[in-house]
């Protein structure tokens, strides 16, 4: 893999600008089709061969007209007055919500009976000529502009319904920026010079560029999610400012021990570009383990930030070797004028300090910091998943106002419809058997009605509209769908948002451990090839779960138990997105194995130059400590940017993603791990001889080292603890 790595990256450093130029290409390429073909983004939230999903089926094969997207305009008269006095201005709007691009049909609360028992709030219900996820958010800015002289007459008017929701433009608050910034003074911090800063943050924007434009591609062959370009971006800013800041960081020290600029940067590729090469294919891989659920909109999240990463990746090494072959040594320049401090000796840094005096006492740290991450994952246990709606979101969006009017005036229940499918070619059925079930299904308790039944054209499917007495979200309405199908013959089943969502969670719980088990073997294979230990993928296995119940435990005590929840600006408690902890395990489980991977190869080394396995991982910390120290804060940063997302799901990614880093450079990488290696020893680093010879032989780390003045033995090194006694059977 170093060797690849090397090639790879020589190639492009001697024909800088031939790289460069490929690059440019590249993104005129993708940016301009992404722009003129590049699909829309839909969220296909069924459960392929659910109950919900068959009622789905029936709606858009027997009832064209329900495969129509549909919104609602909701009017409220001022308190203490009846809607009918305003009849005029309302009637006015609906008739101008008629005349907006793509609406087929608005039938007005007076015409359609849509009023409230107050005679207060009133509902239009919108019909578009086009299925739900294809109205766009200009079309939606017209419905707005249609009403808003009835706000001008002293009516309050809201748009609500899936089409709002679903496509209503994402407002953005500016702390992404903000991220970036702050990554960019911590760069300066760490490097000491401005251009050594920029480079990753230009690397990272030009990957994420080209990654969303492939993202947009990517939706014109399958559905996408509406939240892929943004979790891929998150992911890929985060991913793409590392990766670059561990090779410019190895090529810094290569050049202070008196390399030339040309070797500093070939070994630099072979060390730290071939440990990017793995992280990222580890990324690359938990993500595209998504398909493991059989969702097409979490098999889209996974390939979609796949591929941001795959892009990341090659941009460090190509793009990279090529800026910094031109920069030369400009690139470490600072603004320090006068002579250089001497650089410090290993034994010098507190990072080799702090990991002997873990190693001293390594069962009393070991045992404290697994305490600390088992409570913060306490909450985990009573982690209450369901989807969030429009309920959910923040108070300053039209759809929020318009659902909780409607709860207001038609009750919770009203946001929640479900829809009794029949289909009469089924075995036993008959027409006459409808009333019969719908009166049962009236008389239970979660129900408030039933409404009338609607047979299609060619008189073989029925639809019951039933509005239960609680909310989306609530549940009492989970527990009323499951007794509602219960009393459902063979031949029916129930569609609605609540019996998707439900349905959806179901498959989820159920597809969650087979993806948990598939990365986890995957990364102890890998791992075990490419460090040849039985013992050092267990272990990394081990500490990175506890890291990411660590942060599902603080999301849920954030979102679900409202703790420190005004700082976040939330307006309550909510529910975890039940796909959450599946995209939480994929990319933590990716993202933890980064730092994992570069600690370790430089421990490997220190290993195979020493023989002790104390003494090398205190000096693979020290060598690495600033630098995933440096690369922690600024995925904190970037990742706590989208924390101020309205976006309830963006919130929760953002905020668990930054839990995790912390969590993971600090009690993981400092305390758990040099703990566990002082325990383990030398058999760190076994290997059974016989599986060793037929095991590949893949090196994150180069095959040879820089050259450059000899480390100075340290306190533990003596001739016992030599090469002589390196690598067990099987490591070489």
């Amino acid at each position: 893999m170093d060797r690849f790595t090397r090639r790879i990256g020589g190639a492009s450093a001697r024909r800088p600008w031939a790289a460069i130029a490929a690059w440019a290409v590249a993104l005129l390429l993708v940016l301009p089709l992404a722009g003129t073909v590049g699909g829309a983004f839909a969220d296909d939230l069924v459960a392929p061969g659910s109950r919900s999903a068959k009622a789905m089926e029936l709606l858009e094969e027997r009832f064209p007209d329900a495969s129509r997207g549909s919104a609602v305009a909701v009017f409220a008269a001022p308190e203490g007055e009846r809607l009918r006095r305003h009849r005029e201005a309302v009637d006015a709007a609906v008739a101008r919500l008629a005349e907006v691009e793509h609406v087929a049909s608005a039938a007005g609360p007076f015409t359609a009976g849509a009023l409230s028992p107050d005679g207060r709030i009133g509902v239009a219900r919108i019909t578009f000529d086009v299925p739900v996820m294809d109205v766009d958010p200009g079309q939606i800015e017209a419905l707005a502009e249609a009403i808003e002289p009835a706000r001008d007459a002293g009516v309050v008017a809201e748009l609500g319904g899936d089409a709002v929701f679903l496509n209503a433009e994402t407002e953005t608050s500016g702390a992404e920026a903000a991220g970036l910034v702050a990554a960019l003074v911590i760069l300066v911090v760490a490097f000491g010079t401005v251009v050594a800063a920029l480079v990753p943050i230009a690397l990272a924007l030009v990957a994420v560029a080209a990654g969303v434009g492939s993202i947009l591609l990517l939706a014109n062959a399958m559905d996408v999610s509406t939240a892929a370009p943004t979790i891929g971006a998150m992911i890929g800013l985060g991913t793409g400012i590392d990766y670059a800041l561990f090779v410019v960081a190895r090529h810094r020290e290569n050049r202070a021990a008196g390399q030339d600029n040309a070797t500093a940067l070939s070994n630099a590729m072979g060390s730290a570009g071939s440990a990017v090469l793995f992280a990222g294919g580890t990324v690359v891989a938990a993500m595209a383990a998504l398909a493991l659920t059989g969702l097409s909109f979490l098999t889209s999240i996974g390939l979609s930030t796949a591929l941001v990463v795959a892009f990341a990746v090659a941009a460090a090494l190509t793009l990279l070797p090529a800026l910094l072959a031109l920069l030369g040594d400009r690139v470490h320049k600072t603004w320090r004028r006068g002579r250089k401090r001497p650089a410090k000796r290993t034994e010098d840094t507190a990072w080799w300090r702090f990991a002997h005096r873990v190693s001293a006492r390594p069962w009393r740290h070991l045992l404290a910091a697994s305490a600390v991450l088992l409570a913060l994952a306490a909450p985990a246990l009573h982690m209450e998943t369901g989807f969030p709606d429009a309920g959910d979101d923040s108070t300053s969006t039209t759809h929020r106002r318009a659902h909780d009017l409607l709860a207001e005036g038609f009750g919770p229940g009203f946001n929640a419809p479900l829809f009794v499918v029949a289909d009469l070619r089924g075995p036993g059925a008959d027409a006459g058997d409808i009333p019969g079930l719908a009166r049962r299904i009236a008389a239970d308790p979660g129900i408030v009605a039933v409404g009338e039944p609607r047979t299609s054209a060619a008189g073989d499917t029925v639809v019951l509209p039933v509005t239960p007495a609680t909310g989306p979200a609530d549940d009492g309405t989970s527990e009323t769908l499951a007794r509602v199908r219960g009393l459902l013959p063979g031949h029916a089943a129930v569609a609605g948002g609540t019996a998707v969502t439900d349905d959806l969670t179901g498959q989820l719980a159920d597809t969650l451990p087979v993806l948990i088990a598939a990365i986890l073997v995957a990364s102890f294979l890998l791992l075990m090839v490419v460090f040849r230990s039985v013992a050092l993928p267990l272990k990394a296995a081990a500490v990175n779960l506890l890291s990411i119940g660590g942060a599902y435990g603080v999301v849920v005590a954030v979102f679900q138990w409202g703790w420190l929840g005004g700082l976040f600006s939330l307006d309550g408690t909510l529910p975890i997105a039940s796909p959450l902890p599946t995209i939480f395990f994929a990319v933590l489980f990716g993202l933890s194995m980064d730092y994992e991977v570069f600690l370790l190869s430089r421990v490997r080394e220190e290993y195979e130059a020493t023989g002790d396995a104390t003494e090398s991982v205190a000096r693979g910390m020290a060598a690495t400590g600033r630098v995933i120290t440096s690369a922690a804060l600024i995925m904190t940063v970037v990742f706590l940017g989208f924390v101020a997302n309205p976006s309830p799901l963006v919130k929760m990614m953002g905020l668990g993603l930054a839990t995790a880093i912390v969590l993971d450079a600090t009690l993981v990488r400092m305390v758990l791990v040099p703990a566990a290696m002082a325990l383990l020893g030398r058999a760190t680093w076994w290997l059974p001889g016989w599986l060793g010879r037929r095991l590949p032989r893949v090196r994150p780390e180069a095959t040879e080292p820089p050259p450059g003045p000899e480390p100075e033995p340290g306190p533990e090194s003596g001739p016992e603890s030599g090469p002589a006694l390196a690598p067990a059977s099987g490591s070489r």
